[in-house]
């Protein structure tokens, strides 16, 4: 991963953060109707970045996997097994983090 696509990609969750809570910061002068928008739109950019970054690791788990059978064909058993553990615990975060950014959409 490049430092251009870690800033991008740290930006965008402070952003995606930030509108998340929008709602308490816009309460005060009475605007809900923005400040709804502004949650709605840090809860899907929150999800987007959640599956973006959960196909890239997913993407990087099954590559790696197959460069190793590649080079030690005999321990293709062992790797298999990793890399489906690790590749589970991956979606179980990455569904965490889908339903949580919906979860902002919805409220």
């Amino acid at each position: 991963m490049s430092k251009r696509f870690a800033k991008f990609s740290l930006m965008m969750i402070v952003a995606g953060i930030a509108l998340m809570f929008a709602p308490a910061a816009f309460a005060q002068d009475g605007t809900m109707l923005s400040a709804a928008g502004a949650a709605k739109l840090g809860g899907a950019i929150g999800a987007g970045l959640a599956l973006i970054g959960g196909g890239i690791g997913l993407g990087r788990i099954g590559g790696s996997a197959v460069e190793a059978i590649a080079r030690q064909p005999e321990m293709a058993g062992q790797i298999s097994t990793a890399m489906i553990i690790t590749a589970a615990m991956l979606e179980g975060a990455l569904l965490f983090a889908v339903v949580v950014g919906l979860l902002g959409i919805l409220s």
